[in-house]
This record gives structure tokens, sequence and C-alpha cells, in this order.
């Protein structure tokens, strides 16, 4: 039995039993039917509502299927098994350079704009090119380390270290 089955014979009971709306109890019966026939009523509007967002939701379902089988379906030509240049071949990106996605490896420098105080931090790409404009001010800040030798950064290092542990004694 439905819902609205069971509220409609518990109101046919009701109504059967004769029930004397003058005194409290009568009074308290009465009001609890009309509050539960009101609550029934309520809630198949609700499971109404339920139902059709869940067909909205398949349909949403079933279109985003198709569109992903349009978006990712091969791009073979229909002449071979995808191997000529006029198919897309998905493995086209593994034989590219990963240098642009191996940002891991790239070692980092730190350089301080003099003009406005800016921290940037630089690879050795950017490096290479012997100027960049400071993000932050647009003063153009230009790298000459042709001169510079890794000895020299090591130096620089040990020296760095030599000060810090006469700091530490």
């Amino acid at each position: 039995m439905k819902l609205t089955e069971k509220m409609s014979y518990l109101q046919g009971l009701l109504d059967g039993m004769e029930i004397d709306n003058s005194t409290k109890e009568g009074k308290a019966l009465l009001q609890m039917s009309e509050v539960m026939h009101e609550l029934v009523m309520y809630v198949e509007d609700l499971q109404s509502q339920v139902d059709e967002l869940t067909e909205l939701c398949d349909i949403l379902d079933e279109d985003l299927g198709s569109v992903e089988d349009d978006l990712y379906e091969d791009d073979e030509c229909g002449e071979c098994d995808g191997d000529c240049d006029n198919c897309d071949d998905d493995d086209d990106w593994d034989d590219e350079d990963d240098d642009d996605f191996d940002d891991d490896d790239d070692e980092l420098y730190e350089v301080t704009c003099p003009t406005c105080g800016d921290t940037i931090l630089l690879d050795d790409g950017m490096i290479e090119e012997g100027s960049i404009h400071c993000p932050n001010c647009n003063e153009l800040l230009e790298f000459d380390y042709d001169d510079l030798t890794i000895e020299d950064f090591e130096d620089e290092d040990e020296d760095e270290d030599e000060a810090e542990d006469k700091e530490d004694k």
C-alpha cells in the first residue's frame, strides 16, 4: 500500500469511529489526523520531485556519455589501423621532448630585485636568456655569469659554511 492509501484508510477509520470533537481527546485525534494528512501530501510531492530529478540525472548521464564518446573516440581515418599520418595517435605526446614537463630536475636560483626588493625564482633557461623584467616593478634585470665558473659558486658555498661554523662556536 502507498502512503496516501494508508492515510485514506486511517481517515476512514477515524470517520467511522464517530469521534466527538467536543472532547479534548477527540480534538487531539482529529488534529493529528489533519497534520498526518498534510505530511503525507508533502512527502508525496517530494517523492515526485525526486523521481523527476532522478530521471533528469539519468538523461544527463546518457548525454554526457555520448559527449565523452564523441570527444575521446579514436580519430582514425577508416583506411588503416591508426598507423597513417592522418590518424590521431595517442602516443604522440610520449615521443615529444619531456623538458617542459620535467621541472623537478631543474635547479632554481633566487634573485632579489635591487629596485623593489622582490624575490624571483629563476631556472637555468631564464638565466641563459641574459635578462628578465621584474614582475613586480618591471625593472630590467641582467645576468652575466659567463665569467663565473662552478668553482666560484663552490667557493661561495664554502665561505658561507665557514661563516656559519664560526657563528655556531
